[in-house]
């Protein structure tokens, strides 16, 4: 039951470089639900009236450690069915890597509501994993990952490394709102307010580390370390990502922490031609036609995933190991994975050893996103998306990190396609994707390459919503005043008498000699 239910929400891994962030799909205009965690206040006078999202499932890996070898080597990494991480990366010549492997994201149900022009409602809900390692030294990582790695006659030393695997669930909901609607200007914003529920999480944090390597054995001095979970029985082994027993499986076992969270953000649309997309209606001058995308440049502005999780004491445990001891790659392997066995190894190796119950709290990856959204031509879309983390990577928690996003597309109502191109901060590399949507239903990825050739990371994302779009007003006499609002829908008529003839201005229009016969 606990693999059906780990598959089922958390297929596979994804990446950390926001391959979550669907950017052949979210940066459209008829895209549902997505363009809402680039930026809330897009929900604001959008194309829709309602949107319900149904579920999206999103999936890939990120690194500087090295390429990935083969997809199927990838399979074993995800599934734990070897240790030998040969089989996964051919590696890079970096002393020190980040990695997210894994990372996963199951979104819905939601739904997203215009009251009215201005005014725009949605609530949404998702369960996000994410197994993290931050400047992390590739020796060490190796020594732990690899049984057949040996660092003879090496010494190293590493500092401020972390390594966190953390799953949560959330629910939300968004208010959007017009602030300025002025000739050529618009401007919205929004906030999303979220309720984090923690399922578990384990991590790993080292402010410094001296190791003198020796065949397998390591000599380690001037250590301080801390271990740190919310899963403490010697029942619940954790996987480090590298090997047999995914982290996932184990900690879905666990929900004991709680916290708040949201986004907040602006943006401005500049309409270069306001009075072509624009009516009269019910007594107002240039209404703007809600049925189409009428700027021709959007910029907008965000913060993302502000907030934290707070795991109380009870039930949440914490190691503190300093001084100075010997280890083995084995010994290791055999016991990082467990709280009780990783207390226990270091003590027996001769390092000083605390332990006891502490709260904790794991920090989301809050994110700054810069976004620019020009239309070329037409249907002709182009996209410039800049993400920038503003998380201290040295707290218990996960992080995004830096990267600008280039993202042509054809986008109508009814369909689109999108090409988003890359640059990550994390692997130095570029990478390209493609996103697809007929109507409600979409698939894409963010970064494909992997396909085609050795590559740091690799993601696919799948989904579906159901839209109702905004339709025109309704006018069937064509007098400007709206069928909702017209008296006599048959006959043209003024605002002033509700789309009635004016009685009055008729007696005025008949001839004097007329009135007199």
């Amino acid at each position: 039951m606990k693999k059906f239910l780990f598959v089922l929400s958390l297929t596979c891994i994804s990446s950390s470089s926001f391959g979550q962030r669907y950017m052949g799909i979210a940066t459209g205009n008829w895209g549902g639900m997505s363009s809402l965690y680039l930026n809330p206040a897009n929900i604001a006078d959008n194309r829709d009236r309602l949107v319900i999202d149904l579920v999206n499932i999103n999936a890939g890996v990120d690194n500087s450690l090295g390429k990935l070898n083969t997809v199927s080597g990838l399979n074993k990494f995800i599934n734990g069915n070897s240790t030998n991480i040969n089989d996964v990366f051919t590696y890079s010549n970096k002393q020190n890597f980040s990695l997210v492997a894994p990372y996963a994201e199951l979104r819905g149900p939601g739904f997203m509501l215009a009251i009215n022009h201005k005014h725009s409602v949605g609530f949404s809900t998702r369960v996000r994993g994410m197994n993290q390692f931050n400047n992390f030294n590739q020796s060490v990582y190796r020594t732990i990952a690899d049984s057949t790695y040996t660092a003879n006659g090496v010494t190293l030393n590493s500092q401020n490394f972390n390594w966190t695997g953390h799953v949560w669930a959330e629910a939300a909901v968004t208010y959007g709102v017009v602030l300025l609607e002025k000739g050529k200007h618009e401007l919205k914003a929004g906030v999303t307010l979220r309720y984090l529920s923690g399922i578990g999480y384990l991590g790993l944090k080292g402010n410094n580390l001296n190791l003198r390597y020796s065949g397998d054995t390591i000599t380690a001095t001037n250590t301080d370390i801390q271990y740190s979970s919310s899963l403490a029985s010697s029942n619940s082994t954790l996987s480090t990502g590298i090997g047999s027993n995914s982290i996932f499986d184990n900690l879905v076992n666990s929900k004991t922490g709680n916290g708040v969270g949201g986004d907040i953000g602006i943006v401005y649309d500049y309409i270069e031609n306001p009075e072509a997309t624009s009516f009269e209606m019910d007594g107002k001058k240039n209404v703007g036609d809600q049925t189409i995308n009428r700027y021709k440049l959007r910029v907008s502005a965000s913060v993302t995933d502000l907030g934290s999780i707070f795991y109380n004491s009870n039930g949440n445990f914490s190691v503190n190991v300093r001084g100075n001891g010997t280890l083995t790659g084995q010994g290791l392997i055999e016991n990082v994975k467990n709280y009780d066995d990783f207390r226990a190894y270091a003590k027996k190796q001769g390092f000083n050893v605390d332990t006891g119950k502490a709260s904790n709290r794991l920090y989301m990856p809050t994110t700054i996103v810069l976004s620019a959204d020009y239309h070329a031509w037409k249907n002709i879309y182009v996209n410039a998306t800049y993400f920038n983390n503003v998380v201290n990577r040295q707290n218990y928690g996960n992080s995004y990190y830096n990267q600008i996003i280039i993202t042509p597309r054809y986008d109508t109502r009814r369909y689109s396609i999108a090409v988003p191109i890359t640059y990550s901060a994390l692997s130095e590399s570029m990478k390209m994707g493609i996103g697809i949507r007929a109507y409600g239903f979409f698939v894409g990825s963010d970064d494909m390459l992997a396909l085609v050739s050795h590559q740091y990371g690799m993601n696919f994302y799948v989904g579906g919503f159901v839209p109702f779009h905004k339709k025109h007003i309704k006018d069937r006499d064509g007098d400007h005043v709206s069928d909702k609002k017209d008296k006599c829908p048959e006959d043209m008529g003024t605002w002033k008498s509700r789309g009635c003839p004016d009685k009055d201005e008729d007696t005025k229009k008949e001839d004097p000699s007329e009135r007199e016969n």
